[in-house]
């Protein structure tokens, strides 16, 4: 016997297991399938789990900040008991560094004033009083090793920074969604692991289910797409990627784990900092290490790879990236051999997220989050649970988008800003901060 469900959701990820949670509160019988054993075993268990309010968009910065509300009261917003415990929100605040041409600053402050989101103007002074380890020269544009000015100041100084007080990170991602998953477990949904998906089965123009790899057909009038890394490929399966405007693909990326620099307790004391000036990002760990990434310089390559076959071991760009870093921090320890994770993010051209219906009727999309979509979770469930009501209902979204209320803003949402027919956003960093 064929077993049916109201939807299929491809993808137990951390926005897989918030969509299917929303859902299922809604009244909907839901499936997450997903190739991997466990709920957020793919990029999502790799993430840095940064939770911070600056996009580059007034639209990305209203769902960030609307999803910090729910990660700072995780267990209020999923309201069940998890025997595993829960992952754990720490604020930290993000400070972010204002050297050199970063217009971006002035963006993200111009539109936190508008929704209301705090900020601190800090001087050089404060930044020293606060992280005294710091070198407040500055090297931009940031360079890869080889290059012959690397290391060397470029005879400017950081003129200040803004410092975000609500930011921080989570500290277990993969264990923030399986709480996701219990809690839509809790809610009536349904899961199956280890099971991929081979073919998006449709009838009459519009999908009507998936089959398995193991040859199990399960039906479903409504398909969502929020496979990672592996959504253009669904995409595919689907026949809709050449109907679409923008489609997403996989990047390769590198974090570093390293401990801190001697005498400050950075786990404690230290903030998330992003700093475009040597093209890196830090987050403290728990150890009083730190994690270090890179914020997709231009001198960097952008390494497009299969998901399923890809180099999964540290290479020189991990090395480049703790190099940038040790820049800004001089004391910082460069281990001989580094520690750290390699994964891939599902990235659209302009690194927006694409949260839409296609024109397969039925068929729904959540792609191009990872890298900074985790913080969103929460709100990108609840949103597509508000678009693929909406339309099941009849509403052509295309032509008339819907909207999505953000409550803790008192704001509405225009979801057509995700769309996947809309023009590159120039206003995008063009880079994981979204």
């Amino acid at each position: 016997m064929v077993a049916r469900y109201d939807a299929i959701i491809i993808g137990a990820g951390i926005i897989g297991c918030c969509t299917a949670f929303e859902l299922a509160k809604r009244g909907w019988k839901t499936l997450n399938v997903d190739r991997l054993p466990a709920a957020g075993y793919g990029s999502t268990s790799f993430s840095s789990a940064i939770i911070r309010t600056h996009y580059s968009t007034l639209e990305g910065m209203a769902m960030a900040y609307e999803g910090y509300h729910h990660w700072r009261d995780w267990e209020k917003y999923l309201g069940i008991e998890d025997e595993r415990g829960f992952a754990r929100y720490r604020e930290t605040g993000c400070l972010v560094m204002n050297a050199g041409k970063n217009p971006q600053v002035g963006t993200w402050t111009s539109l936190s004033d508008k929704l209301g989101i705090p900020w601190e103007s800090w001087s050089p002074e404060t930044i020293l009083e606060k992280l005294p380890f710091l070198d407040l020269a500055c090297y931009g544009p940031p360079k890869n090793l080889d290059h012959p000015d690397f290391g060397l100041p470029n005879g400017e100084t950081v003129k200040g920074a803004v410092f975000f007080p609500v930011a921080g990170y989570m500290n277990d991602p993969q264990l923030a969604a399986h709480n996701a998953q219990i809690a839509a477990q809790g809610a009536g949904a349904e899961f199956l692991f280890n099971a991929p998906v081979t073919e998006i089965r449709q009838s009459g123009e519009r999908v009507c289910g998936v089959t398995l790899a193991d040859g199990r057909e399960i039906d479903a009038p409504v398909i969502v797409n929020i496979g990672g890394p592996h959504s253009s490929r669904i995409n595919r399966m689907a026949g809709v990627d050449d109907k679409m405007a923008l489609d997403t693909r996989a990047l390769r990326e590198e974090v570093a784990y390293v401990p801190c620099v001697p005498g400050f307790d950075f786990e404690k004391n230290g903030p998330i900092m992003t700093d475009e000036d040597v093209g890196s990002y830090v987050r403290p760990e728990i150890g009083n290490f730190l994690v270090i990434g890179g914020l997709n310089a231009a001198c960097d390559p952008m390494q497009w790879v299969d998901p399923d076959d890809f180099q999964d071991s540290l290479s020189d760009q991990a090395q480049v990236q703790l190099m940038r870093m040790a820049q800004r921090m001089p004391n910082l320890g460069i281990p001989g051999h580094l520690r750290g994770i390699v994964a891939c993010y599902d990235v659209s051209p302009d690194w927006i997220p694409i949260y839409d219906k296609t024109d397969l009727a039925g068929f729904y999309l959540a792609i191009g989050t990872s890298g900074n979509q985790f913080k969103n979770a929460p709100v990108a469930g609840a949103l597509m649970a508000e678009l693929i009501g909406t339309c099941e209902l009849g509403r052509d979204h295309d032509a008339d988008p819907v909207s999505f209320h953000l409550k803790n803003l008192n704001r509405d949402l225009n979801i057509g800003f995700f769309s996947r027919n809309r023009k590159i956003n120039e206003d995008s960093s063009f880079s994981v901060l979204g």
